[in-house]
Protein backbone atom coordinates (compact mmCIF):
# COMPACT_ATOMS: atom_id res chain seq x y z
CA UNK A 1 0.00 0.00 0.00
CA UNK A 2 1.35 3.43 -1.01
CA UNK A 3 0.26 6.85 0.15
CA UNK A 4 0.04 10.39 -1.16
CA UNK A 5 -1.12 13.25 1.05
CA UNK A 6 -1.82 16.66 -0.43
CA UNK A 7 -3.12 19.82 1.20
CA UNK A 8 -6.27 21.06 -0.55
CA UNK A 9 -8.49 24.13 -0.35
CA UNK A 10 -8.05 27.37 1.51
CA UNK A 11 -8.40 25.51 4.82
CA UNK A 12 -5.49 23.25 3.80
CA UNK A 13 -7.18 19.93 4.48
CA UNK A 14 -4.94 16.89 4.29
CA UNK A 15 -6.41 14.72 1.53
CA UNK A 16 -4.82 11.28 1.52
CA UNK A 17 -4.84 8.87 -1.41
CA UNK A 18 -3.97 5.28 -0.53
CA UNK A 19 -3.33 3.07 -3.52
CA UNK A 20 -2.17 -0.31 -4.75
CA UNK A 21 -2.54 -2.32 -7.96
CA UNK A 22 -4.20 0.58 -9.79
CA UNK A 23 -6.91 1.12 -7.18
CA UNK A 24 -7.28 4.18 -4.93
CA UNK A 25 -8.99 4.98 -1.67
CA UNK A 26 -9.44 8.73 -1.11
CA UNK A 27 -9.78 10.25 2.36
CA UNK A 28 -11.22 13.76 2.85
CA UNK A 29 -11.20 15.24 -0.67
CA UNK A 30 -12.19 18.61 0.75
CA UNK A 31 -11.31 20.86 -2.17
CA UNK A 32 -9.37 21.27 -5.42
CA UNK A 33 -10.97 18.21 -7.03
CA UNK A 34 -9.19 18.81 -10.33
CA UNK A 35 -5.89 18.49 -8.53
CA UNK A 36 -6.99 15.27 -6.82
CA UNK A 37 -8.28 13.85 -10.11
CA UNK A 38 -4.99 14.87 -11.71
CA UNK A 39 -3.09 12.76 -9.19
CA UNK A 40 -5.36 9.81 -9.92
CA UNK A 41 -4.79 10.21 -13.65
CA UNK A 42 -1.04 10.66 -13.26
CA UNK A 43 -0.80 7.36 -11.38
CA UNK A 44 -3.47 5.59 -13.48
CA UNK A 45 -5.63 4.94 -10.42
CA UNK A 46 -9.30 3.99 -10.29
CA UNK A 47 -11.21 5.22 -7.22
CA UNK A 48 -12.64 2.41 -5.11
CA UNK A 49 -14.03 4.55 -2.32
CA UNK A 50 -14.16 8.00 -0.74
CA UNK A 51 -13.83 8.09 3.04
CA UNK A 52 -14.88 11.14 5.05
CA UNK A 53 -13.68 11.65 8.61
CA UNK A 54 -16.54 14.10 9.17
CA UNK A 55 -18.96 16.25 7.20
CA UNK A 56 -17.65 19.81 7.57
CA UNK A 57 -17.58 21.69 4.28
CA UNK A 58 -13.80 21.89 4.07
CA UNK A 59 -13.59 18.07 4.13
CA UNK A 60 -16.39 17.26 1.68
CA UNK A 61 -16.11 20.12 -0.84
CA UNK A 62 -14.51 18.06 -3.60
CA UNK A 63 -16.60 14.91 -3.27
CA UNK A 64 -19.27 15.58 -5.89
CA UNK A 65 -16.77 16.64 -8.55
CA UNK A 66 -14.87 13.39 -8.03
CA UNK A 67 -18.14 11.46 -8.21
CA UNK A 68 -18.94 13.20 -11.50
CA UNK A 69 -15.65 11.89 -12.89
CA UNK A 70 -16.01 8.46 -11.27
CA UNK A 71 -19.76 7.79 -10.90
CA UNK A 72 -20.79 4.99 -8.61
CA UNK A 73 -17.84 5.37 -6.25
CA UNK A 74 -19.11 4.67 -2.72
CA UNK A 75 -18.73 7.42 -0.12
CA UNK A 76 -18.43 6.58 3.57
CA UNK A 77 -19.36 8.89 6.46
CA UNK A 78 -20.28 8.46 10.12
CA UNK A 79 -24.06 8.13 10.31
CA UNK A 80 -24.53 10.91 12.86
CA UNK A 81 -22.79 13.33 10.50
CA UNK A 82 -25.08 12.67 7.54
CA UNK A 83 -27.44 15.54 8.56
CA UNK A 84 -24.43 17.88 8.72
CA UNK A 85 -23.80 17.51 4.96
CA UNK A 86 -26.73 19.72 3.92
CA UNK A 87 -27.09 21.80 7.09
CA UNK A 88 -27.33 25.55 6.31
CA UNK A 89 -24.27 26.39 8.45
CA UNK A 90 -22.10 23.93 6.51
CA UNK A 91 -20.91 26.21 3.73
CA UNK A 92 -18.62 29.11 2.95
CA UNK A 93 -19.26 30.32 -0.59
CA UNK A 94 -17.92 30.90 -3.11
CA UNK A 95 -15.18 28.29 -2.56
CA UNK A 96 -17.36 26.01 -0.46
CA UNK A 97 -20.97 26.28 -1.70
CA UNK A 98 -23.72 24.22 -0.04
CA UNK A 99 -23.63 20.48 -0.66
CA UNK A 100 -27.25 19.46 -1.09
CA UNK A 101 -26.64 15.75 -1.46
CA UNK A 102 -23.86 13.20 -1.89
CA UNK A 103 -24.79 10.24 -4.06
CA UNK A 104 -23.82 6.79 -2.86
CA UNK A 105 -23.42 7.84 0.77
CA UNK A 106 -22.95 4.86 3.08
CA UNK A 107 -22.30 4.47 6.82
CA UNK A 108 -18.63 4.57 7.73
CA UNK A 109 -19.16 1.34 9.65
CA UNK A 110 -19.49 -0.42 6.27
CA UNK A 111 -16.20 0.92 4.95
CA UNK A 112 -13.78 -1.64 3.53
CA UNK A 113 -9.99 -1.57 3.94
CA UNK A 114 -9.96 0.32 7.23
CA UNK A 115 -10.79 -0.32 10.84
CA UNK A 116 -13.24 2.49 11.50
CA UNK A 117 -12.98 4.15 14.92
CA UNK A 118 -15.84 6.26 16.27
CA UNK A 119 -14.20 9.51 17.37
CA UNK A 120 -16.98 12.08 17.84
CA UNK A 121 -16.60 15.39 19.59
CA UNK A 122 -15.50 17.74 16.83
CA UNK A 123 -18.73 16.65 15.11
CA UNK A 124 -21.41 14.21 16.31
CA UNK A 125 -20.43 11.50 13.84
CA UNK A 126 -16.70 11.99 13.44
CA UNK A 127 -14.65 8.88 12.69
CA UNK A 128 -10.99 8.01 12.26
CA UNK A 129 -9.67 5.44 9.81
CA UNK A 130 -6.98 3.02 10.98
CA UNK A 131 -4.75 0.69 8.98
CA UNK A 132 -2.92 -1.64 11.35
CA UNK A 133 -0.59 -3.19 8.76
CA UNK A 134 0.47 -0.01 6.99
CA UNK A 135 4.26 0.29 6.67
CA UNK A 136 4.96 3.71 8.17
CA UNK A 137 8.73 3.47 7.65
CA UNK A 138 11.65 3.21 10.06
CA UNK A 139 10.25 -0.08 11.32
CA UNK A 140 6.98 1.49 12.47
CA UNK A 141 3.61 0.13 11.44
CA UNK A 142 0.13 1.54 11.46
CA UNK A 143 -1.62 4.56 10.00
CA UNK A 144 -4.32 6.68 11.61
CA UNK A 145 -6.28 9.21 9.56
CA UNK A 146 -7.65 11.22 12.46
CA UNK A 147 -9.55 14.00 10.72
CA UNK A 148 -10.12 16.93 13.07
CA UNK A 149 -10.13 14.78 16.20
CA UNK A 150 -6.37 14.87 16.77
CA UNK A 151 -3.77 17.31 15.44
CA UNK A 152 -0.04 17.52 16.03
CA UNK A 153 0.10 19.20 19.43
CA UNK A 154 -3.59 19.99 19.58
CA UNK A 155 -7.15 18.75 18.93
CA UNK A 156 -10.17 19.79 16.93
CA UNK A 157 -12.48 22.61 17.90
CA UNK A 158 -15.72 21.87 19.70
CA UNK A 159 -17.41 25.25 19.46
CA UNK A 160 -19.14 24.49 16.16
CA UNK A 161 -22.73 23.18 16.20
CA UNK A 162 -22.70 19.58 17.38
CA UNK A 163 -19.27 19.81 18.97
CA UNK A 164 -18.67 18.64 22.54
CA UNK A 165 -15.40 18.74 24.45
CA UNK A 166 -16.22 15.94 26.90
CA UNK A 167 -17.09 13.67 23.97
CA UNK A 168 -13.89 14.64 22.16
CA UNK A 169 -11.79 13.89 25.24
CA UNK A 170 -13.37 10.41 25.46
CA UNK A 171 -12.49 9.86 21.80
CA UNK A 172 -8.89 10.91 22.45
CA UNK A 173 -8.63 8.50 25.36
CA UNK A 174 -9.79 5.68 23.10
CA UNK A 175 -6.81 6.30 20.82
CA UNK A 176 -4.48 5.26 23.63
CA UNK A 177 -5.36 1.66 22.82
CA UNK A 178 -3.48 1.95 19.50
CA UNK A 179 0.26 1.24 19.14
CA UNK A 180 2.38 4.30 19.99
CA UNK A 181 4.35 3.99 16.76
CA UNK A 182 1.26 4.63 14.64
CA UNK A 183 1.72 7.37 12.04
CA UNK A 184 -1.02 10.01 12.32
CA UNK A 185 -2.23 12.10 9.41
CA UNK A 186 -4.55 14.72 10.90
CA UNK A 187 -7.18 16.68 9.05
CA UNK A 188 -4.93 19.74 8.97
CA UNK A 189 -1.28 20.44 9.66
CA UNK A 190 1.82 18.27 9.95
CA UNK A 191 1.97 14.53 10.37
CA UNK A 192 2.84 13.11 13.76
CA UNK A 193 2.89 9.84 15.69
CA UNK A 194 0.79 8.68 18.59
CA UNK A 195 3.94 8.30 20.67
CA UNK A 196 4.77 11.97 20.14
CA UNK A 197 1.25 13.05 21.01
CA UNK A 198 1.06 10.82 24.10
CA UNK A 199 4.28 12.46 25.31
CA UNK A 200 3.67 16.11 24.49
CA UNK A 201 0.10 16.90 23.44
CA UNK A 202 -1.54 18.58 26.45
CA UNK A 203 -4.85 16.92 25.61
CA UNK A 204 -3.31 13.43 25.56
CA UNK A 205 -0.21 13.51 27.75
CA UNK A 206 -0.28 11.92 31.17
Amino acid sequence: MKRITISVGSFEVNCTILHRDGEAWIVDPGGEPRRILGELKRLALRPRGIFLTHAHFDHIGGVNAILAAAPGTPVYLGERDIPVVSHPFNQMPPEYPPVVKIEGLRPASEAPLFRVLDTPGHTPGGVSYYLEDFDAGDGARGLLLSGDTLFAGSVGRTDFPGGDMATLMASLRSLKALPPGTLVIPGHGPETTLAREFASNPFLAG
